[in-house]
Order: structure tokens, then C-alpha cells, then sequence
């Protein structure tokens, strides 16, 4: 199946806080819901830092959902901060991912489409700390993060990071 190409109706996937729901235009009667997330990368960019969720156990880049006020490197950078305790630079846009065939459904009910944002950062400040939402945070190399159970698509968010093209990923 093609990554554009919408999965059977009603699959699940358990995220912990929430699941996420496939099918056909799905996202038609969801909230649109706009993320942040950072692809933050060490000084040799062979290591991408990661955290685990501890709603799910899973591992996933920081970041999380923009709030109203903020523009969207701020959310990122207030998510990283929040999640891993370290202070980040903006670099560039990575890419920008959604499907109209993909929603996530909280425990409370509410459903979103989610625009994610992916940026580049590097650390500027801090070390790296727990946070009431990860069990763990650390840094991996691309071909060791194949072995991790990560939240879907983020792997490909990080390859798109390192592939340092000149424009934004849309997807």
C-alpha cells in the first residue's frame, strides 16, 4: 500500500492516550489539530535525540500540539523544553505531514486530523532530563532507531530531516 493511499476503514492502532483511526476521508469529520515536533541532531548529525512516552512506552521526537497565542517554533521550542529540559534553535522547516485518511482519537472523545510540523533544531542550552511524559530520553543512530517501537511516521520525519533538502518535505 502507498503512503497515500487510504487503509480499511476503522483500523486501530493503540497510542496510549489515544488511537489512531484509518480510513477512507476520515479526517472529514475531525478537528484539524496543528503539532510541533523537533528532529533535534547531535554536532556530528549521526544521532537524533529521542524520548519515550509514558503513556504508550514508545519512542518519538519531543514536541506537541501548538497552542493559540504561539507561532509554530515556539510551540516546538516550549515542547522540547517541556519534554526534555534542553533549549533549542529553529533551523528549518523539514517537512509538513497529514492524511485525510488518518485521525486520532483521544480517550475524552475529541478527534483530530493532526498537521504536523517538523523543524531541525540543535541545542543551545541545557541537558536532557525526564519529564512527566517520558520514561526516557537519549540519543540514537537512524540504523538503531530500525530496532525501537516508535510512534508511527516519526522515523520517516527523521530521514527526511537528514536528507537536508533545500525545501520542506510535504506529505
Amino acid at each position: 500500500m502507498l503512503a497515500h493511499e487510504a487503509k480499511p476503514a476503522e483500523v486501530r492502532a493503540d497510542c496510549g492516550m489515544a488511537e489512531i483511526l484509518y480510513g477512507e476521508r476520515i479526517g472529514r469529520d475531525a478537528k484539524l489539530m496543528i503539532g510541533c515536533a523537533a528532529v533535534i541532531l547531535d554536532a556530528t548529525r549521526d544521532r537524533v535525540l529521542l524520548t519515550q512516552r509514558t503513556d504508550n512506552g514508545r519512542w518519538c521526537l519531543p514536541g506537541g500540539r501548538m497552542e493559540p497565542g504561539e507561532s509554530a517554533a515556539e510551540a516546538c521550542r516550549r515542547e522540547v523544553l517541556e519534554e526534555t529540559g534542553l533549549t533549542v534553535e529553529i533551523v528549518r522547516l523539514s517537512g509538513i505531514y497529514t492524511s485525510p485518511h488518518q485521525v486520532t482519537q483521544y480517550r475524552d472523545g475529541e478527534t483530530v486530523q493532526v498537521v504536523a510540523l517538523c523543524f531541525e533544531a540543535i541545542v543551545t542550552a541545557g541537558s536532557p532530563r525526564l519529564s512527566d511524559e517520558t520514561t526516557a530520553v537519549d540519543w540514537f543512530t537512524p540504523e538503531k532507531m530500525d530496532s525501537l517501537p516508535m510512534m508511527s511516521d516519526h522515523a520517516t520525519r527523521v530521514v527526511d530531516a537528514l536528507a537536508g533538502h533545500s525545501e520542506a518535505r510535504i506529505g
